[in-house]
């Protein structure tokens, strides 16, 4: 991946938010230049425990304490780090938030020129409800079997989002120096939402030019593995019937069955190697997997 460019140069993010979403969000606002502290419970992050790895890749280059922000002396702390922070980012629960005085009247009325980032489950009143990555996929209809995700869509969407935030939060501030911190709730069911939107546009239903109904666009089997196939313009797709020995055909062949069942057959035959060497001669975009 590029370097990001470090448009956050010289701002100073303090995060309180554990797990994955707003870990991620601060990685990705380090990598652009962002100074970086974090304070954790005396637990500390769950995944400290449950993901040593992730957790250290995700705290790279951050300063990490240990605060316990239900004590006096906790309180103190955060507050003495906050007159020297540009933007807060949180993932509790509101009500969370207002017992430890953390909700945006309070801190807007004790630190005037900080932002909030504040990453929560649902927008609204839901952001008290609990939930997780699968149920805000769910929720949109991103599951779609009874198997897990292949990832965690939601949180690591969120974690754009919220690195957003901070990223427009920086901008306006950087547009007037004196103007007030801003307030910014990214919710993690919106996230999923953002991500739903080809299905919801029909896109990636199994009706769908990228949802299974092209010929071009699918994962077949092949004869030691598998293979995605994204032959779905039209000068990708004609290579693709060309090389499976199929006569010139137009784009709306590509979505009969004749066409799928003819080019499922030639992959079959083909190895994974066989396949490889195909695309790189042919420009046909396609990637190979073991099973």
């Amino acid at each position: 991946m590029t370097a990001p460019l470090r448009a956050l140069d010289q701002v100073r993010i303090l995060s309180l938010a554990l797990n994955l979403p707003g870990p991620a969000a601060l990685m990705r606002c380090r990598q652009m230049g962002a100074s970086c502290t974090k304070l954790e419970p005396p637990a500390g992050d769950p995944m400290r425990h449950y993901n040593p790895a992730a957790y250290a890749q995700l705290h790279e280059g951050v300063t990490v304490r240990t605060v316990d922000l239900k004590s006096d002396a906790g309180q103190a702390a955060l507050h003495e780090e906050l007159t020297r922070t540009d933007v807060l980012m949180t993932s509790f629960r509101p009500l969370a938030l207002r017992k430890l005085g953390l909700d945006w009247p309070q801190l807007q009325a004790r630190h005037p020129s900080l932002s909030q980032v504040a990453i929560v489950g649902g927008s609204g009143a839901a952001a008290e409800v609990p939930g997780h990555d699968l149920t805000y996929l769910a929720e949109h209809g991103l599951v779609t079997g009874t198997e897990l995700p292949a990832t965690l869509f939601a949180d690591m969407a969120g974690s754009l989002m919220a690195s957003e935030a901070v990223l427009q939060a920086a901008l306006l501030r950087a547009g007037d120096p004196r103007a007030a911190g801003r307030y910014v709730e990214i919710a993690l069911a919106d996230a999923a939402g953002y991500l739903a939107l080809p299905r919801r546009w029909g896109l990636t239903q199994p009706t769908g030019s990228v949802g299974g109904a092209h010929a071009g666009y699918r994962v077949y089997p092949c004869k030691d593995g598998r293979v995605a196939v994204a032959a779905l313009e039209p000068h990708f797709a004609a290579a693709l019937c060309a090389a499976a020995g199929l006569e010139r055909r137009g784009m709306a062949a590509m979505f009969e069955p004749s066409t799928r069942e003819a080019i499922a057959q030639f992959l079959r035959s083909r190895t994974r190697a066989e396949l490889d060497a195909l695309a790189a001669e042919k420009d046909i975009p396609l990637q190979t997997l073991a099973d």
